[in-house]
């Protein structure tokens, strides 16, 4: 029987999954004060609260190719996803980890897939691949199919402050200026490039609550599978998950807290949406 494993980093917000072997390569969020590895362990909101107060620079660390190595154990077959390559190089040493992998282990295939995306929207995507090993689908069958439903995938953010965002370097210090100011929130997508992409700038929680209802509708979303993450506001994401099955009639909703590196781009309070399209 062959041995099967999904591998991800730890943008994805997933620390298991049922029924299949499966493991999450640690992102870090590095300070001068401390080292935040995304791991179980991580007290996230301990984190999110250091970082509020702290004034120094900051970055994130991706995984190595060793370290996705040490992740695909001794499987012969491998299905990983990583978080967009725009935002970090987690990607590369994920293919660079597949190239060493197979060449060392003949027979053995890594099957690694860009999300172009974080968060909630890998989380879709790991959901498929477990479906597609349970149902005992052949591994050209899954590749085929995760493709394809990538394509059928979006990511909306709905954030108060954008500061790790700008001081990284993933969006203009002007825009980030405005999030927060007189209660003004961000709401943006991930582009089909990988790319965050701003949308609108509502002001007040209400009307950024029914920004993101239209920009669900407006980028495709028809009532499918939806998954919404919060960084320490789990108030407010219900919230969204109360007008998202009224408006829509969805039944497929979860809502979950952010792990480390997706609580350190959101911030407190800021909302991360993963989504099916029709």
């Amino acid at each position: 029987m062959r041995k099967i494993k999904i591998v991800t980093d730890s943008s994805s917000d997933i620390l298991t999954v049922e029924g299949i072997d499966f493991e999450s390569a640690p992102l870090k969020i590095v300070t001068t004060e401390k080292i935040y590895i995304d791991d179980a362990t991580l007290d996230v909101e301990e984190m999110v609260n250091d970082l509020a107060t702290y004034k120094g620079k900051s970055s994130t660390s991706c995984p190595n190719p060793d370290d996705y190595i040490r992740a695909f154990g001794d499987a012969d077959e491998v299905f990983c996803t990583t978080i967009t390559g725009s935002l970090s190089g987690s990607y590369n040493s994920a293919v660079l980890a597949k190239n060493t992998y197979e060449a060392e282990h003949e027979g053995r295939r890594v099957y690694v897939l860009n999300s172009l995306s974080t968060g909630p929207e890998m989380a879709l995507i790991i959901e498929r691949m477990r479906s597609l090993i349970l149902d005992g689908r052949i591994f050209e069958e899954i590749t085929a199919d995760i493709d394809e439903y990538c394509r059928h995938t979006g990511l909306l953010f709905m954030l108060e402050s954008m500061r790790n965002l700008a001081n990284n370097g993933r969006v203009s210090p002007v825009v980030a200026k405005l999030a927060g100011m007189l209660g003004i929130r961000v709401i943006g997508r991930a582009s089909e490039r990988g790319e965050l992409e701003m949308l609108s700038k509502p002001r007040g929680e209400r009307n950024a609550l029914v920004g993101v209802i239209d920009q669900l509708r407006a980028n495709g979303y028809a009532g499918g599978a939806i998954r919404i993450a919060h960084c320490v506001n789990e108030p407010l994401a219900k919230t969204l998950s109360d007008m998202v099955a009224a408006e829509f009639g969805a039944k497929d909703i979860k809502v979950y807290p952010l792990r480390g590196l997706c609580s350190f781009y959101a911030e407190r309070g800021g909302l991360i949406i993963g989504f099916e399209k029709a």
